[in-house]
């Protein structure tokens, strides 16, 4: 496939074209520019990114990461105006977090797809002097051909100072008081004065109207919303890690399933097992992977928040078990601190007592919220028996932008107490733990 060095450009097709980026190392933000023969955006409608996903009425689209593609930008050089000279794809670090650079961020590469065409690649230059933002592509007219080129240049202020440097409004904006001249007057020259009418010693008072200034581009990432996630799915939640009034909360929620389970008890227990920042890594696989076996590290099987160990929101681990129910209901872990976590992973534990039965029959599932407007429930979608154990949720803090909430779903072997084991690089390993049986 064609690959572009800096600089270099390659001519495309009228029809859509898709551009996705790929990296490692961090997260990066895809967003795009409609810009003018002038160097400039028309109006702040121009920048397409995950606060505003469409322009020229889908003419270019913004496509968020989802668990089966990246980060997207969908153009259709064919719909869009003739005012609009090219569209430049902008890859930027989280603009919440002033401290992420590209130094972090590994293999950036943006790939360009037209149906019929082979896909184009370019992998810009390393950045390490500080950049937060980089131009990554252009498409670009050239009369009546299309065309990509690689630029490849940082920007130090981020996504901010980038949009400013092309026209986009991001600063905020005070109304401007004018006042309104009153049709077929001249205005006075000097100072304000009333205007006359021709009827000696009557005067129209001047009148005063606030002209609307068009809200600033907000470049702060939207809490998700209520969202649900499908079968081995994840997910974002943007949290500003220095922020010490905020909570994370995950809760195991369960309703017994049925009349003879509940009046059995259905007893579920909440587990947090945990890897703190100082300790967490990157490994070959995917955090939240189950696996055979894993890197270990002195606290595994025994880092864990449950009804034995309440934990701490005042000191480590920063993460607070509310209390052990013994009855269908909720139990609610609480952390604090995103800057100290590495890994959580949310574990349920099914009491001998229940019986045999089925997590998901229980009615299982684990709600995670900020309490900023992001809830994202976990449910279960598998029906066993003879299991003790399930890992439902991983919640990664180490990703730059907040914490990524991945749905893992793994149970423990049939008849087996042993607890899941968490790994330094957010893998989970079943039937590895110790075991601990509970008594009421």
């Amino acid at each position: 496939m064609p690959e572009l060095s800096k600089g270099g450009n390659i001519a495309v097709g009228s029809g859509p074209l898709v551009a996705e980026l790929h990296t490692a190392g961090g997260t990066v933000d895809l967003s795009a520019l409609l810009v003018a023969a002038d160097g400039k955006v028309r109006s702040d409608d121009d920048l397409v990114f995950y606060n505003q996903p469409s322009a020229e009425s889908g003419a270019v689209r913004h496509l968020a990461a989802d668990s089966s593609d990246p980060e997207r930008i969908e153009m259709n050089p064919a719909a869009l105006p003739a005012d609009v000279d090219r569209v430049v794809l902008v890859g930027s670090c989280d603009p919440d977090d002033a401290s992420r650079t590209f130094r972090d961020v590994r293999d950036v590469l943006v790939r360009a797809a037209q149906l019929g065409a082979d896909p184009v690649d370019f992998r810009p230059p390393a950045l390490t002097d500080g950049e937060r933002a980089v131009l990554l592509l252009e498409l670009y007219r050239r009369g009546e051909t299309w065309k990509l080129r690689a630029i490849g240049q940082g920007y130090a202020d981020g996504l901010a100072g980038l949009a400013t440097d092309f026209g986009i409004e991001v600063a905020e904006a005070e109304p401007v008081a004018v006042a309104e001249v009153p049709e077929g007057l001249k205005r006075a020259e000097g100072p304000e004065q009333p205007a006359r009418t021709e009827q000696p010693g009557r005067s129209v008072p001047p009148q005063t109207t606030t002209v609307p200034t068009p809200p600033p581009m907000s470049l702060r990432k939207p809490p998700l919303g209520t969202i649900s996630l499908d079968k081995g799915s994840q997910v974002s939640m943007s949290l500003d890690k220095a922020d010490r009034e905020l909570v994370v909360t995950a809760n195991l929620e369960w309703d017994g399933g049925s009349d003879q389970r509940r009046r059995r008890g259905a007893d579920l227990d909440l587990y947090a097992l945990f890897v703190p920042a100082s300790q967490a890594m990157r490994g070959e696989k995917a955090p939240g992977s189950v696996v055979k076996s894993g890197p270990r590290h002195k606290g595994d099987g025994a880092e864990v928040v449950y009804y034995k160990n309440l934990g701490s929101l005042k000191k480590p681990p920063y993460i607070h078990l509310d209390g052990d129910a013994r009855v269908p209901g909720c139990e609610t872990v609480r952390i604090v601190r995103p800057d100290e976590q590495g890994y959580v992973l949310l574990c349920a534990y099914s009491a001998v007592s229940n019986g045999f039965g089925s997590f998901r029959s229980f009615g299982a599932k684990v709600v995670v919220t900020d309490g900023r407007g992001s809830t994202v429930t976990v449910p279960l979608f598998e029906n066993t028996s003879t299991r003790y154990w399930v890992a439902i949720a991983l919640v990664d803090f180490t990703v730059p932008d907040g914490a990524a909430i991945h749905h893992v779903e793994a149970y423990s072997g049939r008849m087996t107490e042993r607890r899941p084991v968490l790994h330094v690089d957010g893998t989970v390993q079943m039937n590895a733990g110790p075991v601990e049986f509970k008594r009421r």
